[in-house]
């Protein structure tokens, strides 16, 4: 079980450090999307052309980013809504019994639907270099391969979740 614990910690960390990166992003997003709105409107006053298509979808390129690889670290923080008024009556055994349910039935197999579903997608958007439509618009094929990535580090953090979970019940404490 040390071993499966010290995988669980290896898995916190991470997604720690993807999931602190990830906070950046937002920054990003508020100075792109401020700089878009000043951009268009200053632009028009000039008559110049000082925004474009590719700030646009850098936003929401950056946005998606942020959710896609924030998640497991939203996950292991706990983060998540939820209903908990069921769960906060139960022991810590209790609580991890539903966490393991939760996990095993539900977040896992949903991980892996999202990762194969999007796999053939993403593959076909690489091996096309797929631009978007819009004039002066960015790669798409980059950030389609987030979903995958994105996917992959929740099942991840779901199974550092399930280790510490399992551990729980079959010790009673709390894995540091």
């Amino acid at each position: 079980m040390r071993t499966l614990l010290r995988l669980a910690d290896g898995i916190d960390s991470l997604n720690e450090t993807v999931g602190r990166w990830a906070m950046w992003l937002a920054l990003a997003v508020v100075l792109i999307g401020s700089w878009n709105a000043v951009a268009r409107y200053l632009g028009r006053f000039m008559d110049l052309r000082l925004s474009s298509n590719a700030y646009l979808e850098l936003q929401w390129y950056l946005f998606s980013l942020m959710f896609l690889l924030g998640a497991a670290y939203v996950l292991k923080h706990d983060g998540h809504v939820r209903v908990d008024v069921l769960i906060q009556k139960l022991t810590p055994k209790g609580q991890a019994w539903v966490r393991i349910a939760g996990t095993v039935l539900f977040l896992i197999p949903f991980c892996i639907l999202v990762i194969w579903t999007s796999w053939f997608p993403v593959s076909a958007s690489w091996s096309i270099h797929e631009m978007s439509p819009d004039p002066g618009g960015l790669a798409r094929y980059p950030i389609k391969t987030a979903i995958p990535v994105g996917f992959l580090l929740l099942m991840l953090q779901g199974v550092a979740s399930l280790i510490r979970s399992i551990h729980v019940v079959r010790t009673g404490e709390a894995a540091s």
